[in-house]
């Protein structure tokens, strides 16, 4: 019986090969793909997260105003805003005052919440005016506030 060999061809001056130049096109055009498909999604994170975190702060603001409201028999007029939830009026004529949060938050975007009372959407209204700080908007720029909750 004969044994088969097998011969192969030079690979190069030490018998490495390499990608081609196509190969190497190629490799990077797919990455260039998948990486528009995924960057947009990845870089939308962030304002989902600001948008989510608004809406939670304005559901605990809600949440305070209605215990305000129920000692005191009315929401904080627009005077006493939300400050009134953290720190006593001087003009406090009732004895159950008491705080009702820590401390107020601001906006995702560094910026103090909106009060209205009476609201344009319900009895009372808590909102931020989202990134821009400006009224109304689109996306990131969009109002949140205690209607939408």
């Amino acid at each position: 019986m004969d044994i088969a060999h097998v011969t192969s061809t030079p690979r190069g001056p030490r018998g490495q090969r390499g990608f081609t130049l196509i190969e190497i096109m190629v490799v990077v055009v797919i990455l260039g793909i998948l990486a528009a498909m995924v960057v947009p999604k990845v870089l939308d994170r962030p304002d989902q997260a600001r948008a989510t975190a608004a809406r939670q702060d304005i559901g605990g603001l809600m949440q305070a105003l209605k215990l305000y409201r129920l000692d005191h028999g009315t929401y904080p007029n627009m005077t006493q805003g939300l400050k009134v939830l953290v720190e006593r009026p001087a003009d406090a004529k009732s004895s159950n005052w008491r705080a009702y949060l820590e401390r107020l938050p601001n906006d995702p975007w560094g910026r103090p919440y909106h009060y209205l009372n009476p609201g344009a959407n319900g009895e009372v209204d808590v909102f931020s005016l989202g990134a821009d700080g400006q009224p109304d908007g689109d996306g990131v720029n969009a109002d949140i506030g205690s209607w939408q909750l």
